[in-house]
Protein backbone atom coordinates (compact mmCIF):
# COMPACT_ATOMS: atom_id res chain seq x y z
CA UNK A 1 0.00 0.00 0.00
CA UNK A 2 1.23 3.74 -0.49
CA UNK A 3 0.64 7.18 1.02
CA UNK A 4 -1.94 7.51 -1.16
CA UNK A 5 -3.99 4.89 -0.01
CA UNK A 6 -3.07 2.50 -3.24
CA UNK A 7 -3.07 -0.75 -3.06
CA UNK A 8 -0.70 -2.30 -4.85
CA UNK A 9 -1.52 -6.18 -3.73
CA UNK A 10 0.15 -9.14 -2.70
CA UNK A 11 4.11 -9.42 -3.49
CA UNK A 12 7.33 -10.42 -2.77
CA UNK A 13 9.40 -8.89 -0.20
CA UNK A 14 12.45 -7.67 -2.77
CA UNK A 15 10.05 -6.53 -5.34
CA UNK A 16 8.40 -4.29 -2.63
CA UNK A 17 11.81 -2.87 -1.59
CA UNK A 18 12.39 -2.08 -5.51
CA UNK A 19 9.37 -0.30 -5.79
CA UNK A 20 10.03 1.54 -2.66
CA UNK A 21 13.70 2.61 -4.33
CA UNK A 22 12.11 3.40 -7.16
CA UNK A 23 9.12 6.04 -5.74
CA UNK A 24 12.63 6.99 -3.47
CA UNK A 25 10.47 6.37 -0.48
CA UNK A 26 11.16 3.66 2.42
CA UNK A 27 9.00 0.19 3.00
CA UNK A 28 7.59 0.40 6.13
CA UNK A 29 6.13 -3.26 7.86
CA UNK A 30 2.71 -1.90 9.65
CA UNK A 31 0.99 -5.18 10.43
CA UNK A 32 3.71 -7.56 10.84
CA UNK A 33 1.59 -10.28 12.36
CA UNK A 34 -0.97 -10.04 9.86
CA UNK A 35 -1.50 -12.85 7.23
CA UNK A 36 0.50 -12.25 4.86
CA UNK A 37 2.04 -9.44 6.93
CA UNK A 38 0.87 -5.73 5.63
CA UNK A 39 3.50 -2.55 4.51
CA UNK A 40 3.35 0.44 3.54
CA UNK A 41 5.57 2.59 0.91
CA UNK A 42 5.66 6.18 2.74
CA UNK A 43 8.33 8.63 3.61
CA UNK A 44 9.26 7.10 7.09
CA UNK A 45 10.65 10.41 8.56
CA UNK A 46 6.94 11.83 7.59
CA UNK A 47 5.50 9.16 9.44
CA UNK A 48 7.60 9.46 12.84
CA UNK A 49 6.93 13.33 12.79
CA UNK A 50 2.90 12.61 12.32
CA UNK A 51 3.20 9.90 15.07
CA UNK A 52 5.03 12.35 17.73
CA UNK A 53 2.66 14.90 16.93
CA UNK A 54 -0.63 12.49 17.18
CA UNK A 55 1.06 12.06 20.73
CA UNK A 56 1.77 15.17 21.80
CA UNK A 57 -1.69 15.98 20.90
CA UNK A 58 -3.32 13.09 23.10
CA UNK A 59 -1.11 14.45 25.79
CA UNK A 60 -2.36 17.98 25.60
CA UNK A 61 -6.02 17.10 25.96
CA UNK A 62 -4.82 14.34 29.11
CA UNK A 63 -6.38 15.32 32.03
CA UNK A 64 -4.19 14.78 34.98
CA UNK A 65 -5.45 14.85 38.55
CA UNK A 66 -2.97 16.07 41.19
CA UNK A 67 -3.34 15.35 45.00
CA UNK A 68 -3.24 18.43 47.25
CA UNK A 69 -3.20 17.78 50.93
CA UNK A 70 -4.32 20.14 53.67
CA UNK A 71 -2.66 19.29 57.31
CA UNK A 72 -4.76 19.61 60.98
CA UNK A 73 -4.14 19.52 64.12
CA UNK A 74 -6.42 17.93 66.45
CA UNK A 75 -6.12 21.51 68.28
CA UNK A 76 -6.98 23.93 65.22
CA UNK A 77 -8.72 26.49 65.57
CA UNK A 78 -11.64 27.63 63.82
CA UNK A 79 -10.03 30.16 61.88
CA UNK A 80 -7.05 27.95 60.05
CA UNK A 81 -9.87 25.23 59.47
CA UNK A 82 -12.10 27.14 57.64
CA UNK A 83 -9.26 28.74 55.51
CA UNK A 84 -7.99 25.35 54.80
CA UNK A 85 -11.48 23.91 54.10
CA UNK A 86 -11.87 26.79 51.75
CA UNK A 87 -8.78 25.89 49.68
CA UNK A 88 -10.22 22.41 49.71
CA UNK A 89 -13.52 23.11 48.04
CA UNK A 90 -10.97 25.24 45.66
CA UNK A 91 -8.58 22.54 44.74
CA UNK A 92 -12.09 20.09 44.31
CA UNK A 93 -13.33 23.29 41.81
CA UNK A 94 -10.72 22.22 40.15
CA UNK A 95 -10.90 18.41 40.12
CA UNK A 96 -7.84 17.96 41.92
CA UNK A 97 -8.08 15.29 44.60
CA UNK A 98 -7.75 16.54 48.28
CA UNK A 99 -6.01 14.14 50.93
CA UNK A 100 -6.68 15.53 54.53
CA UNK A 101 -4.17 14.88 57.14
CA UNK A 102 -4.46 15.28 61.17
CA UNK A 103 -1.30 14.83 62.69
CA UNK A 104 -0.62 13.93 66.32
CA UNK A 105 2.11 14.05 68.24
CA UNK A 106 2.60 12.40 71.83
CA UNK A 107 -0.38 12.46 74.06
CA UNK A 108 -2.71 13.68 71.59
CA UNK A 109 -2.97 9.72 70.41
CA UNK A 110 -5.10 9.03 73.07
CA UNK A 111 -7.56 11.41 71.62
CA UNK A 112 -8.31 10.60 68.02
CA UNK A 113 -11.50 11.19 68.59
CA UNK A 114 -10.59 14.84 67.62
CA UNK A 115 -9.34 14.47 64.69
CA UNK A 116 -11.96 12.08 63.57
CA UNK A 117 -14.43 14.87 64.34
CA UNK A 118 -12.49 17.33 62.57
CA UNK A 119 -12.55 14.56 59.38
CA UNK A 120 -16.14 14.44 59.79
CA UNK A 121 -16.72 18.33 59.78
CA UNK A 122 -15.48 18.29 56.85
CA UNK A 123 -16.98 15.64 54.84
CA UNK A 124 -20.17 17.44 56.08
CA UNK A 125 -18.70 20.50 54.81
CA UNK A 126 -17.60 19.43 51.45
CA UNK A 127 -20.49 16.94 50.68
CA UNK A 128 -22.19 18.98 47.90
CA UNK A 129 -19.13 19.31 45.72
CA UNK A 130 -17.13 16.19 46.79
CA UNK A 131 -17.19 12.33 47.48
CA UNK A 132 -14.69 10.02 49.88
CA UNK A 133 -12.88 8.15 48.08
CA UNK A 134 -10.55 6.94 51.25
CA UNK A 135 -12.79 6.71 54.39
CA UNK A 136 -10.63 8.20 57.81
CA UNK A 137 -7.72 5.96 58.67
CA UNK A 138 -4.78 6.25 60.73
CA UNK A 139 -1.76 5.71 58.94
CA UNK A 140 1.28 6.04 61.83
CA UNK A 141 0.71 9.12 63.94
CA UNK A 142 -1.69 10.52 60.84
CA UNK A 143 -5.52 10.02 60.55
CA UNK A 144 -6.24 11.32 56.97
CA UNK A 145 -9.23 10.84 54.70
CA UNK A 146 -9.21 11.72 50.40
CA UNK A 147 -11.99 13.42 48.67
CA UNK A 148 -12.54 13.75 45.04
CA UNK A 149 -14.40 15.81 43.02
CA UNK A 150 -17.88 14.80 42.57
CA UNK A 151 -19.04 14.15 38.70
CA UNK A 152 -21.05 16.62 36.85
CA UNK A 153 -23.58 15.78 34.73
CA UNK A 154 -22.44 16.41 30.83
CA UNK A 155 -25.60 18.97 30.35
CA UNK A 156 -24.46 21.31 33.44
CA UNK A 157 -20.79 21.35 32.39
CA UNK A 158 -21.87 22.51 29.11
CA UNK A 159 -24.31 25.60 30.68
CA UNK A 160 -21.13 26.30 32.79
CA UNK A 161 -19.41 26.52 29.86
CA UNK A 162 -21.87 28.98 27.73
CA UNK A 163 -22.43 30.55 31.20
CA UNK A 164 -25.92 30.32 30.63
CA UNK A 165 -28.47 30.03 33.62
CA UNK A 166 -29.31 26.50 34.69
CA UNK A 167 -31.68 24.97 36.44
CA UNK A 168 -31.59 23.28 39.88
CA UNK A 169 -33.77 20.96 41.36
CA UNK A 170 -33.71 20.95 45.17
CA UNK A 171 -35.97 18.97 46.82
CA UNK A 172 -38.46 18.86 44.84
CA UNK A 173 -37.96 23.02 44.51
CA UNK A 174 -36.79 24.74 41.35
CA UNK A 175 -34.45 27.68 41.75
CA UNK A 176 -32.63 29.54 39.09
CA UNK A 177 -29.27 29.91 39.11
CA UNK A 178 -28.05 33.41 38.17
CA UNK A 179 -24.10 33.62 36.31
CA UNK A 180 -23.36 36.91 35.57
CA UNK A 181 -21.60 37.97 32.59
CA UNK A 182 -18.00 39.26 32.65
CA UNK A 183 -17.96 43.48 33.13
CA UNK A 184 -16.66 45.04 29.32
CA UNK A 185 -13.48 47.11 30.08
CA UNK A 186 -13.14 49.41 28.23
CA UNK A 187 -9.66 51.28 27.31
CA UNK A 188 -9.02 55.10 28.30
CA UNK A 189 -9.04 57.09 25.73
CA UNK A 190 -5.31 58.52 25.16
CA UNK A 191 -3.89 61.95 24.89
CA UNK A 192 -2.92 63.39 21.79
CA UNK A 193 0.76 64.12 22.73
CA UNK A 194 1.16 60.44 23.57
CA UNK A 195 0.58 59.19 19.90
CA UNK A 196 3.61 58.61 18.34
Amino acid sequence: MTDDGESLGVMDTRDAIQEARRRALDLVEIAPNAQPPVAKIIDYGKFLYEQKKKAHEAKKKQVTVSVKEIKFRPGTDDHDYRYRMEHARQWLGEGDKVRAAIAFRGREMTHRELGAKILKKLSEELADIAEVEVAPKMEGYQMFTIFVPKKIAPEVKKRAAAKQPAEVVIEGEKKKERVEKPKEVKPEPKDEDEIF
